[in-house]
């Protein structure tokens, strides 16, 4: 074989970057392989992996964090006196500038 790889390279008119790329054993991936398979086998096999996979993971009963009632909101408590809460709310009904108040 290698006398007649020789002669073949001696009469060729390839680079020898062409004949080594020619000679290179193909690397056959998994996705060769199941595209040779007929297409109902591709099908059954996709049916398949998708019903197994719906198996993991997902909520499990009692795992992690309790899930939130969304129509619940959360309750702003304000801990402030009297006369703060009147002071803010008064603050907000005529848009007072604080930063305005405090230079001058």
């Amino acid at each position: 074989m290698k006398s007649s790889l020789r002669e073949f390279v001696l009469t060729s008119n390839m680079t020898k970057k062409e004949i080594l790329k020619m000679i290179k054993p193909k690397i056959v991936t998994t996705d060769d392989l199941f595209n040779a398979l007929p297409k109902e086998r591709q099908e059954r096999i996709n049916a398949e992996v998708e019903r197994t996979v719906a198996k993991w993971g997902g909520a499990r009963s009692n795992s992690g964090r309790k899930t939130k009632d969304p129509s619940k909101v959360l309750k702003f408590t304000k801990r402030l006196t009297e006369k703060e809460n009147d002071f803010t709310n008064y603050a907000r009904a005529h848009n007072l500038n604080y930063d305005d108040l405090m230079q001058g």
